[in-house]
């Protein structure tokens, strides 16, 4: 049965009812559920101020709803297809069926397009949705952070699940001219394959995605941040140079390094307090063994113009002050059965629920109490091995029973538990450093990190794709541990080399951050706490001999030469949504060639960045986008769009084109 009620049209037949309705300009919300009625959760996205009027027509065999650019056709027997303005065929489902035997694609393999698999008797279901791949030439872009090569996701096997240096934000962009956003937080899976794509929600009661169609990559990332929200107004602060390590161990330490910087003339905006400077995990303060004055160093950075941030990990030790609390009022996770405990990393320990609005509160007011009443308004929210916190894992049901369609919203309503509290103090434009991040985590100030990764060039490879993917799937503010954090040996010539690579790249990310569990490992300081966190190498930038201090240095003073420029990039961000670091395409969509270029991409609108991704590389090959004259950084060569050319990349110097 096909009919329509105010702007929705809907299908109903059997158990199941689905609706399709405008969410935006050019777009649709298309949900559909076997239960008694609509589940009413928005997850990320919010109502959009738009004021549309869908056209919608029905006859016997299909009905049709319009908005905008975008026209959706449902037959009658329950086929989803969606087109532009022009009748281009965007997204068709993958039915194989004899429903309708005049249908071309009437098959007797019986696979259905929306697959409502029970798993509990009564309740929740393994969701598949089915499209057909309408296009072999297809590129796919976003979907969040995940540790590949590959800037074109089409033809790869994504888990929709968070993991320490893996985010997951289903937000796809097609070179087709659409934006796909898989509206469902639970533990899943995504095939975007040449044949079917699928998309998998492992328990759910409902199917839920937005679509939007746009002219330009442009326009379809606008759209999507109506519908999700937009990142505040980067502060001053993540402008320029961060400082970090794994990890600072005491007050004398740190601020021995920030008054190295200041004394060298070196550019710092923000420094570090890592995890493990607290007591006991869940006691959210500074150990007091280590760190007997925050107060007075907070004093002293603020002189030198300096910013502090603290770690907050999620994770409550049974022997802290505040478990018993927790434990009686509700406030950390459950199981069904098994023993109750998250992490066994220095203390058996719980996750706090960050989706109970009471928890939520009570870790504020002790991170207000300790932290931010000392003048920190900066949080490094490190979940903590956030994939423990989504799975059936070893038989212990995280998040309050068998509904694992909360699971990937804990970055979210973990960021949520700061913005909200700061917020609530009048503070603006928040920063949250986070390991993750899901859909809508933007508007809650998510500045994602890229995780525990490798020191490898690989990985500096993989990194290039997270970031730009993460920016295409809606979370502008990214960045990286520059030189990885796993390993490498500061006194080691080969990994100078890749820390150089990065660290010039670097500069040209969203945010500067130095950081890294460097080699060989430090003597243990003291007892109790965090003492036996030993401390890596040191990683500041003069740790590294004297060439690579300059060429350091000289990034730098780049940053801070780009300070005014970065400041309106994050006002892009913050006002439409854009990506700071974007692909090539996203600035010249016409350009064809710039849709098969993966290792360059735009610092905003107007730079052009080619960053070294192999060892030993003395000469690099560009691609110039067609369409604008492009200048070396140095000012000393000019050359036309539309071509390739071959540049030398002495150690010294990452190739970047001014566009003219």
């Amino acid at each position: 049965m096909l009919f329509a009620k105010g702007n929705r049209l809907v299908f109903r037949f059997d158990a199941e009812e689905l609706w399709i309705e405008p969410w935006g300009r050019n777009a649709f919300r298309i949900r559909a559920t076997k239960q008694s009625e609509m589940p009413c959760e928005d997850w990320a996205l919010h109502k959009v101020d738009d004021k549309v009027a869908a056209e919608i027509t029905i006859n016997e065999k299909e009905a049709w709803i319009s908005n905008g650019k975008a026209r959706a056709t449902i037959t009658s027997h329950g086929k989803v297809m969606i087109f532009n303005s022009k009748g281009k065929l965007l997204m068709e489902e993958y039915a194989r069926n004899r429903k309708d035997l005049l249908d071309p694609k009437c098959s007797a393999i019986e696979v259905e397009a929306r697959e409502f698999k029970p798993i509990i008797p009564g309740g929740d279901y393994h969701l598949t949705m089915r499209f057909e791949s309408v296009d072999k030439n297809e590129k796919i872009y976003g979907m969040g952070q995940y540790q590949q090569p590959h800037l074109d996701l089409k033809g790869l096997d994504l888990e929709l699940a968070h993991r320490n240096s893996q985010a997951s934000v289903p937000f796809a962009l097609s070179s087709l001219g659409y934006g796909f956003l898989w509206n469902n937080p639970a533990i899943g899976r995504a095939v975007l394959g040449k044949n079917i794509m699928t998309f998998e929600a492992y328990s759910t009661k409902i199917l839920d995605y937005w679509f939007v169609a746009g002219d330009t990559p442009a326009e379809i990332e606008q759209a999507y941040a109506r519908a999700t929200g937009t990142v505040p107004m980067m502060p001053e602060y993540g402008l320029g140079f961060w400082q970090c390590k794994l990890r600072y161990q005491t007050q004398d330490e740190l601020l021995g390094v920030a008054r190295e910087y200041k004394q060298r003339g070196l550019p710092l905006d923000l420094i570090v307090i890592d995890f493990f400077h607290w007591p006991k995990q869940g006691d959210w303060k500074f150990d007091a063994n280590f760190w007997p004055d925050p107060d007075a160093m907070v004093r002293e950075l603020t002189e030198m113009g300096v910013e502090l941030m603290v770690s907050i990990w999620p994770t409550v030790d049974k022997k802290s002050e505040n478990f018993n609390e927790m434990l009686e009022k509700g406030y950390l996770i459950r199981t069904d059965r098994g023993v109750r405990s998250a992490l066994d990393f220095e203390g058996e320990t719980i996750h706090y629920d960050a989706t109970n609005p009471g928890a939520r509160s009570y870790v504020w007011e002790k991170a207000k109490s300790n932290y931010y009443s000392k003048g920190i308004k900066i949080f490094w929210l490190d979940e903590a091995e956030p994939e423990y916190t989504a799975y059936d894992f070893d038989n212990y049901r995280y998040f309050l029973g068998p509904n694992l369609a909360i699971g990937n919203i804990y970055p979210v309503e973990y960021a949520r538990t700061f913005y909200e509290g700061m917020e609530a103090q009048g503070q603006k434009n928040i920063v949250n450093l986070l390991r993750c991040a899901w859909a809508g985590s933007q508007k809650f100030g998510a500045l994602v990190w890229s995780g525990d990764i490798a020191s490898s060039w690989s990985s500096l490879k993989n990194q290039l794709s997270a970031g730009l993917n993460m920016g295409m799937a809606g979370l502008p503010w990214w960045t990286t541990d520059i030189g990885g954090f796993h390993g490498g040996d500061p006194n080691d010539q080969a990994f100078r080399e890749l820390f150089v690579r990065w660290f010039q790249w670097g500069a040209f990310c969203p945010v500067m951050r130095l950081h890294g569990d460097r080699e060989p490992r430090q003597p243990q300081v003291g007892s109790g706490g965090g003492a036996s966190c030993r401390s890596g190498a040191a990683n500041e930038v003069w740790s590294y001999g004297h060439e690579v201090y300059e060429i350091c240095q000289k990034y730098m003073k780049i940053r801070e030469q780009l300070r005014d420029y970065t400041r309106g990039l994050m006002k892009e961000a913050h006002e439409k949504g854009s990506p700071v670091m974007r692909t090539c395409f996203y600035e010249f969509p016409e350009d064809i060639k710039c849709w098969d270029v993966e290792d360059q991409y735009m610092y905003g609108s107007a730079y052009l960045c080619c960053p070294v991704l192999q060892a030993g590389q003395q000469q690099i090959t560009v691609y110039l986008p067609a369409g604008a004259k492009w200048k070396a950084f140095d000012g000393s060569d000019e050359h036309d769009g539309g071509q390739t050319i071959t540049v030398a990349c002495p150690i010294d110097v990452m190739p970047v084109f001014v566009r003219q």
